[in-house]
């Protein structure tokens, strides 16, 4: 079976009245992306907030018939309470191959609009384009972010890597997605994510048109 990570980069534990996608880059060597088991992980430092996004993304694939697992259902807690090293977090890799699973969905925001890293950190999005690994070392100080309440419009990533078996952990897809005017938490979760189905649906990205 062909094992696949995919790297999906959201915002966790926040509302809005609207989302919006912003940029995406599909592979062009990946006309269709599909995959059969996926593991779904929201990186945030709010643990109900992430919770509630693995929950409905979950359903979304249960609704299309593709196994999904949520974070929670595979990690102990104590997972997200140390930083992970490279070799960590390969062998976390060699788990998920063991266990037969072919995609990763992993979440996070990357900057919002009063943050004066955001320029830098929307110029290194889209010059990335590194692994999986890379890319959760230099995000996991995430998890101890408590302060997104204090603005207006978040700015989130979303990756997609291929972890086939001998492969290289190649970039297949990525997009942003702006959040905006946070009001109610448990709206912006489910508007975020209808968007990134429909988004993947759009684009054969796991799930397809019906």
């Amino acid at each position: 079976m062909k094992k696949i990570l995919l790297l999906f980069i959201v915002l966790l534990g926040l509302s809005c009245k609207s989302t919006k996608l912003v940029d995406s880059y599909k592979n062009p060597d990946n006309v269709l992306f599909t995959a059969y088991k996926v593991l779904l992980v929201g990186m945030t430092a709010n643990e109900e907030h992430k919770v509630t996004f693995e929950s409905k993304l979950k359903e979304e694939f249960d609704k299309r018939n593709i196994e999904a697992m949520r974070s929670i259902d595979l990690f102990d807690v104590n997972f997200t309470a140390a930083a992970k090293t490279d070799d960590e977090l390969a062998a976390v890799e060699r788990q998920l191959l063991d266990k037969d699973f072919d995609a990763i969905l992993f979440a996070k925001v990357i900057g919002s609009e009063s943050k004066q890293t955001l320029k830098k950190s929307i110029a290194d999005w889209n010059n990335y384009t590194g692994n999986f690994r890379e890319d959760y070392i230099r995000s996991q100080s995430i998890y101890n972010e408590t302060d997104y309440d204090l603005f207006k419009v978040y700015h989130t990533e979303t990756t997609i890597y291929c972890i086939c078996e001998g492969k290289e952990r190649s970039l297949v897809w990525r997009g942003s997605i702006d959040l905006m005017d946070p009001s109610d938490i448990n709206k912006s979760i489910g508007e975020y994510v209808k968007l990134l189905v429909g988004t993947m649906e759009e684009q054969d990205i796991i799930f397809r048109k019906k």
